[in-house]
C-alpha cells in the first residue's frame, strides 16, 4: 500500500522535508494508541537503532490514567521505572491525518531485553508463536462499528456527554440517503486510512442513530490488531478536525451497541486453507476442534472480548449482540456464526464491543482454538434458529462475573501465564472498583426527589 514506508522511504521522506516527526506508538492494556512524537532526526540518529523510553506505569493505568495499586510490574514500590520501546520496522507509516507524521508501532522490552509480557502486542505476538509450532498462520479481520456525533469532543465533555445531537434521526443500516450527510468525514477517513496504508474495503450504516461501519481489508493477525489501533486512533483524530466525535463504547444508549465482530481462519505456512474439508458443512477435522475449543473458552475468556462495565449491557436479547454459548452457520442469533466456504471458510466471533483491545480479543480466539486442536475436542451441534431463545449457557453478565470465570481458569493460566492473567485481572478489579464507587445519573434521576 502507498502509505507504508521502508526505513529508506522514511530516510528519502525526510531528506525531501515531507516528513519531520515519528510517532513511537503502541498499545496500552485498555488498547488504546499511546507513545511519544520524536523529531525525525532525532529517530534516525537514536530510535532507530536503540529505541526510546517510556515509563512502565502506561501499562498500569486506568482510563483516566490514574496509577492504581495491585500491578506486579509497575508501582510505587518498584519506583516507577522505563520500559524500552523498540520500533517494528514492519510497521512504518505516514499517517495523513497529522501533517509531516509517520508511524512505527513498537515492541515493549525491559532494559535487559526480556519482552514485556503483559503488553498486548507481545500477548498476541506469543499466540502466534504457538501457531507457528504447528505450522499454521491466522488471518483476522475486525469489523468495528461506531456513533458518529455532530457536537465535537470538547463539547461532549463539557455537556457531560448528555444531550448529544447523533448525526442521522433514523435506523441507518445500509441507507444511502441519510448517511451521506455523514460522507464528507466518512471518505475523509477512508482516504487517510488508504494514505496510511490500510486497505478499506467499504462503509455502511448500521441501526443505532448516527452509527457506521468502516470496514477493512483481512491481515495476518498482528498486522490486523496494528491496523485496528491505529484506525481508531485516527479516525477520532480526524472526526474532531470535523467538529464532530465518535464513539465506539460498547454501549452508548439504550438502542443498538457498537459490535467489533471479529473474522479469523488459518492457512499453513505456505499459504494454504485448511479450514474446509469433507466433514459436515464442509469443515476439516481441524476446524471442528477450532471452533470446539474457542466455544468451549468462550465464558472463561469474555473478559479478553468485554473488558468494561459497559461492554456487558451490549449482551441483549434481540439487539443482534449474542446471549448465549452457541455456534451456527450463518445464524447471527450465535456467538460464533461460521460463514464462507472453501477457502474463505471462517469463524466470526461476535461477542466482542467496540471497546475491545483488539490484540487480547484475537488472542483468545487462538488460545481458545488451540486448546480445542489439542485435546481434540468434539464439535456440538450447529444450533439452527433462534439462540436468545436456546437452553444454552450464558455469556458472563457482568465484568466482575468474567473477571471470576477468567481467575480460576486454568485454561487461562497455561495459555497466557501467571504474569499476563493477573495483569488483567487487577485491571478488571480497578475497573469494578471505581464503578462500584460512581454515583450514577440513573441513581439521580430515581432517587433525587422520589425516593
Amino acid at each position: 500500500m502507498p502509505g507504508n514506508l521502508t526505513v529508506a522511504d522514511l530516510d528519502a521522506a525526510i531528506s525531501a522535508g515531507e516528513i519531520d516527526t515519528v510517532i513511537v506508538a503502541f498499545a496500552d492494556a485498555q488498547g488504546r494508541l499511546v507513545g511519544k512524537r520524536v523529531s525525525a532526526r532525532l529517530f534516525q540518529e537514536e530510535v532507530l537503532g536503540h529505541g526510546a523510553e517510556a515509563c512502565n506505569y502506561l501499562l498500569s493505568v486506568d482510563v483516566d490514567m490514574n496509577t492504581v495499586d495491585g500491578y506486579a510490574m509497575s508501582s510505587w514500590e518498584t519506583g516507577y521505572g522505563d520500559m524500552m520501546l523498540l520500533p517494528d520496522t514492519a510497521t512504518l507509516r505516514r499517517v495523513p491525518w497529522h501533517p509531516g507524521s509517520a508511524l512505527v508501532m513498537a515492541d515493549l522490552a525491559w532494559e535487559g531485553g526480556d519482552p514485556v509480557v503483559q503488553s498486548p502486542r507481545d500477548i498476541l505476538k506469543t499466540q502466534r508463536r504457538r501457531l507457528a509450532d504447528r505450522g499454521l498462520v491466522a488471518y483476522s479481520g475486525t469489523e468495528l462499528e461506531f456513533i458518529v456525533f455532530d457536537d465535537s469532543y470538547r463539547d461532549a465533555w463539557a455537556k457531560g456527554y448528555r444531550d448529544l445531537t447523533p448525526s442521522t434521526d433514523y435506523n441507518v443500516d445500509y441507507d444511502l440517503l441519510a448517511s451521506g450527510r455523514l460522507e464528507p468525514l466518512l471518505r475523509d477517513i477512508r482516504v487517510s486510512m488508504d494514505g496510511a496504508g490500510l486497505y478499506t474495503e467499504g462503509v455502511k450504516g448500521e441501526c443505532n442513530l448516527g452509527q457506521q461501519e468502516i470496514a477493512f481489508r483481512y491481515a495476518e493477525v498482528l498486522e490486523t490488531a496494528d491496523q485496528h489501533t491505529i484506525y481508531k486512533n485516527g479516525a477520532k483524530a480526524i472526526a474532531d478536525r470535523h467538529g464532530k466525535a465518535v464513539t465506539f463504547m460498547a454501549k452508548f444508549n439504550e438502542r443498538e451497541g457498537n459490535s467489533c465482530h471479529i473474522h479469523l481462519s488459518l492457512r499453513t505456512g505456505a499459504g494454504e486453507p485448511v479450514m474446509a474439508g469433507d466433514g459436515d458443512h464442509g469443515f476439516s477435522p481441524l476446524m471442528e476442534h477450532w471452533i470446539a475449543g474457542i466455544l468451549a473458552t468462550l465464558r472463561e475468556f469474555t473478559l479478553l472480548y468485554a473488558p468494561t462495565i459497559n461492554a456487558y449491557k451490549r449482551y441483549a436479547k434481540g439487539s443482534f449482540a449474542p446471549t448465549g454459548v452457541a455456534w451456527g452457520v450463518d445464524n447471527r442469533t450465535c456467538a460464533l456464526r461460521v460463514v464462507g466456504h472453501g477457502s474463505s471458510l471462517r469463524v466470526e466471533n461476535r461477542v466482542p464491543g467496540g471497546d475491545v483491545n483488539p490484540y487480547l480479543a484475537i488472542s483468545a480466539i487462538i488460545a481458545g482454538g488451540l486448546h480445542g486442536i489439542e485435546h481434540e475436542l468434539p464439535l456440538p451441534e450447529a444450533l439452527t434458529g433462534n439462540a436468545y431463545a436456546a437452553g444454552v449457557d450464558h455469556l458472563p453478565t457482568t465484568l466482575r462475573e468474567a473477571a471470576q470465570l477468567f481467575d480460576q481458569s486454568a485454561i487461562a493460566r497455561s495459555a497466557f501465564g501467571d504474569d499476563m492473567v493477573d495483569h488483567y485481572l487487577n485491571q478488571a478489579r480497578v475497573e469494578v472498583e471505581a464503578f462500584d464507587a460512581a454515583v450514577t445519573d440513573w441513581e439521580r434521576v430515581r432517587g433525587f426527589e422520589r425516593l
